[in-house]
């Protein structure tokens, strides 16, 4: 008998499936970050109709499984990002996770960047490796500024397993449950108002999953175009909030105790007079050495600086600019009650979230658990 993710045991597939095999694979495009068709790779391509699931049963040896965007969104609903993730960091400061060297490819016209990222979370049984593409001119073309494929290779044999053709959604699921976790450990109870720097996918998905560790509900949103900030404050509300729209960074740190910075700024956006005593800054948007939303003064003002990864923060996050001395913790710790988190309603802290695979490794291994569990329960139906 399959095991059951726990979200889904005694839940019934539904689905219904149609294969076609094909005989091509994608690759991504420098100008855009999207796929690309290459031909003549000999891979299967599993598309569910109806709820968009996938599965290997039945497929000949040698062939290829891979997982669309849809299929990846239909699971994704099923988990429970913040658990998923706090152990992902726990295990990290732990020492039970192994991470690649960061890979990154940068490009200037159009502006963009790429990272690649691999690890592997000690007992889990795949490892991961990550390709994610930021192009920020993409929306003009009518694409999504993010896109992305992650690979699974079973940790036994070193054999490829699945793909997760998510086009950038995991990453942009894992980076805003990662807000989730720091806001939950590091945020004043009672923020009075969110702030989001920012009109990107990170800016709605930020406020998505916020949604499950705090119960403010106003929001003051900021960025460069009136149009964009307004069309953010919009999915706000569709998602439960009050949402406003603020003149600068430094009129939503005013009204707000709870900020996101969610840009790919290479200039400090708020500085240490711009924020109120007792707040708390999660920073996602610098992850590469050109990057930087919050200033020198303000990284040396926080009573706590708390990192995804304090090696990674400090060669490419915000916590790149501080001096050798300054104390960093790591999430990890905090989730786990190895070191102290939020001690002090007064203090300021900051969250610097860089992007870790042990969050891709945990996000990318509970997603293809629910999807093949699901193809396993329709292959059964299938035989009766």
């Amino acid at each position: 008998m399959p095991f059951a993710p726990a979200s889904i045991r005694g839940a019934a597939a539904k689905s219904r499936f149609a294969v076609k095999a094909i005989q091509s694979a994608f690759i991504f495009s420098p100008k855009s970050g999207n796929r690309c068709l290459l031909h003549n790779i000999n891979i299967v391509y599993i598309h569910c109709a109806s709820v968009n699931a996938f599965g290997a049963g039945g497929m000949a040896a040698g062939k290829q499984l891979i997982f669309d965007r849809s299929a990846i969104a239909a699971a994704l609903p099923r988990i429970d990002m913040v658990a998923v993730l706090e152990q992902a960091f726990d295990a990290l400061s732990a020492g039970r996770v192994q991470l690649a060297a960061v890979g990154e490819l940068l490009f200037s016209d159009p502006p963009g960047d790429v990272h690649i990222k691999a690890g592997h979370i000690g007992g889990d049984p795949w490892f991961v490796v990550k390709v994610a593409s930021g192009f920020y001119d993409n929306p003009r073309r009518g694409l999504a500024s993010s896109s992305g494929v992650v690979l699974l290779f079973d940790a036994r044999t070193g054999v490829a397993g699945p793909i997760l053709l998510d086009e950038g959604l995991l990453t942009d699921a894992r980076t805003a449950g990662a807000g989730a976790v720091a806001a939950k450990y590091l945020a004043p109870a009672d923020p009075g108002c969110i702030g989001i720097i920012g009109a990107g996918i990170q800016a709605e998905e930020q406020l998505r999953y916020l949604r499950d560790v705090t119960g403010c509900r106003d929001v003051r949103i900021w960025a460069r175009r009136a149009d964009a900030a307004d069309a953010v404050a919009q999915k706000a509300i569709e998602l439960g909030y009050r949402a406003s729209v603020a003149a600068s960074p430094a009129a939503v740190a005013k009204d707000c105790r709870l900020i996101v910075t969610t840009t790919p700024s290479t200039l400090p956006l708020l500085d240490v007079e711009d924020i109120r005593t007792g707040t708390h800054i999660t920073a996602v948007g610098a992850d590469s050495h050109h990057k930087a939303e919050l200033s020198p003064a303000l990284l040396a003002a926080a009573h706590l600086r708390v990192a995804d990864s304090a090696l990674q923060c400090r060669e490419r996050g915000e916590f790149r600019r501080l001096p050798p001395a300054a104390a960093v913790t790591e999430l990890g710790d905090v989730i786990a009650g190895r070191a102290p988190g939020r001690s002090d309603s007064g203090q300021i802290s900051i969250a610097d979230l860089t992007g870790v695979a042990a969050q891709d490794a945990a996000i990318a291994a509970a997603v293809t658990e629910i999807l093949l569990y699901q193809a396993q329960q329709e292959e059964r139906v299938d035989a009766l």
